[in-house]
């Protein structure tokens, strides 16, 4: 069946010919809104590993993150090569030479075809980004800003520490580089009604940016959301209601603009709710 929308899987046959798949690997980084810099409790949704799996930590490099999972993925998903991806914490949240370290050594592993940063849309510099820029010639460069909401009364109630005019300047600042930009959105966050998502999308679609991820607010242990949930205090939303959302959502958006993502991962041990999460196909 063909999908009607442009999903990350036939971008990358677009590109390459073949199968390329994403590598999640962690950098040790931190972030702003954990070290104290904004805060010390980060977004109420995030736990103290910051959706990372702590290999960094562990004693594992980038380099045997990648090539352990290389293996793995290309059995699985027959993938001829990669994108590193920098998931967890803020991934430009470190000084320039500790980047171009971290970048050059996911890069020098074979069959790594480009990289997907995730950061903070006001952790970027110019630094940052003529760094990025260097590698565009050669390899694929996504940077992935977490946006979550354009509306700042709601990244107030969600502990975010930025605005939204944050997430405009540094699709600004990134665009005409050659570096691909991807926003992070969250449906069912506190408070949000459902015209105001769809003012998200709308936000969205008129920046130039190529590509956008979407992710269900699951609750998870040990989060602030969680004391939220168990107090009443926050509901999650249905499968059907989410469903439809994402729908109305990508209608908004631009027909080439890449999907990256329509729902989240959570962990079974971590999450408390929505239990239908974990049937995600």
């Amino acid at each position: 069946m063909q999908k009607r929308y442009r999903d990350l899987n036939t971008y990358f046959r677009e590109m390459f010919g073949h199968r390329v798949h994403k590598i999640t690997i962690d950098a040790g980084t931190t972030c702003p809104n954990r070290d104290g810099t904004l805060s010390t409790g980060g977004c109420i949704y995030c736990n103290a590993k910051g959706s990372g799996t702590g290999a960094f930590g562990a004693g594992k490099s980038i380099r045997v993150q990648l090539e352990s999972a290389k293996a793995k993925v290309a059995r699985r998903f027959k993938a001829k090569k990669f994108i590193a991806y920098f998931q967890s914490f803020t991934n430009t949240y470190a000084p320039i030479e500790t980047l171009r370290a971290l970048y050059d050594e996911a890069l020098a592993v074979p069959d790594v075809a480009g990289l997907a940063i995730g950061t903070r849309p006001d952790c970027i510099s110019v630094e940052v980004l003529d760094l990025l820029e260097s590698y565009s010639a050669e390899k694929l460069i996504w940077i992935e800003y977490g946006l979550q909401s354009a509306h700042d009364a709601t990244l107030n109630l969600i502990n975010r520490g930025h605005n939204a005019a944050s997430f405009t300047r540094a699709v600004a600042a990134t665009q005409g580089r050659g570096i691909n930009i991807c926003a992070h959105v969250i449906l069912g966050l506190p408070g949000e009604t459902r015209s105001q998502m769809m003012e998200t999308a709308c936000f969205l679609a008129d920046l130039g940016i190529q590509g956008v991820k979407l992710h269900l607010l699951y609750v998870i242990r040990g989060t602030r959301l969680e004391a939220l949930y168990r107090a009443g205090n926050f509901e999650c939303l249905a499968q059907r209601e989410y469903v439809d959302l994402v729908c109305e959502f990508l209608e908004r958006l631009p027909e080439d603009m890449v999907i990256q993502r329509l729902t989240g991962d959570p962990h079974p041990r971590e999450l408390v709710a929505p239990q239908w999460t974990l049937e995600k196909k």
